[in-house]
């Protein structure tokens, strides 16, 4: 898929589920665009994300040193903790977000605290507000809910426009509904889902990748999703590590 002089791959495919007994899942999406001399990621997920990076960018031909911009849409953990394997990147985050960030309590929320301190601190960090450019062709809008300095990213293409959402709206059954299972403010976030479905219509065509979802454009201004999802566990239920019970995490 192509955006402008982008060319948009998904590293690692955001998956709509809660794990019941085990705590947060976690699965992000992550998403790669390369053009306008730019090497660039959308969000750059948790622990559980280091293996699909490296190996994702390795089948473009690409490594973790020659990213040039980390492009964050929220500060948490399955978001953010892995900025700090591009060493040569831009981060790019909210400011007030990140303000946010930094002064949430320690151990009780889902902020990586260490890493949003480094962050704060570091010479990669590039502080952005609502309707600056970040990278060229690409817009930063506002989008509390999920979190108080959630941004949301438009992309300009030649083909067709990108609306990258993160978590304000983290799957297609929060965009249809205008509810999320995690806001400080139910209100906020319907406000702040509506105006996605406004930039969402603006163009037809428009690809809208979700933070924890397949990616979807407008068909009759219902979502319909691009792609196939894909999303399974094994696990060692029986006497050898050879035989493992697989279970499809999908309809």
């Amino acid at each position: 898929m192509a955006s402008e002089d982008y060319q948009l791959d998904i590293l690692v495919q955001g998956y709509p589920g809660k794990s019941v007994c085990h705590g947060g899942l976690g699965w992000s999406t992550i998403v790669l665009l390369r053009g306008n001399g730019r090497v660039a990621l959308i969000d750059c997920g948790t622990f559980s994300h280091r293996n699909n990076l490296i190996n994702g960018l390795k089948r473009h031909g690409l490594t973790p040193a020659e990213v040039t911009d980390v492009v964050l849409t929220h500060s948490h953990f399955d978001h953010s903790i892995n900025w700090v394997m591009f060493p040569k990147a831009t981060i790019w985050i909210g400011q007030e977000e990140l303000d946010w960030s930094v002064r949430e309590p320690w151990g009780l929320t889902p902020v990586p605290e260490l890493y949003v301190r480094e962050l704060a601190g570091s010479p990669q960090l590039r502080r952005i507000r609502h309707g600056e450019t970040v990278l060229p062709g690409m817009t930063a809008y506002d989008a509390p809910g999920h979190t108080p300095g959630h941004l949301i990213f438009y992309l300009t293409g030649n083909a067709r426009d990108v609306l990258f959402t993160g978590d304000a709206a983290k799957n297609r059954v929060e965009l249809l509904t205008r509810q999320a299972d995690m806001t400080y403010d139910a209100s906020v976030t319907a406000r702040s889902i509506e105006s996605m479905w406004t930039l969402w219509r603006k163009r037809p065509g428009t690809l809208l990748v979700p933070g924890h979802d397949l990616p979807m454009v407008l068909e009759d201004d219902k979502p319909v999703f691009v792609g196939k999802r894909e999303a399974a566990i094994e696990s060692w239920f029986e006497d050898a590590l050879e035989r493992t019970t697989r279970f499809e995490l999908v309809l």
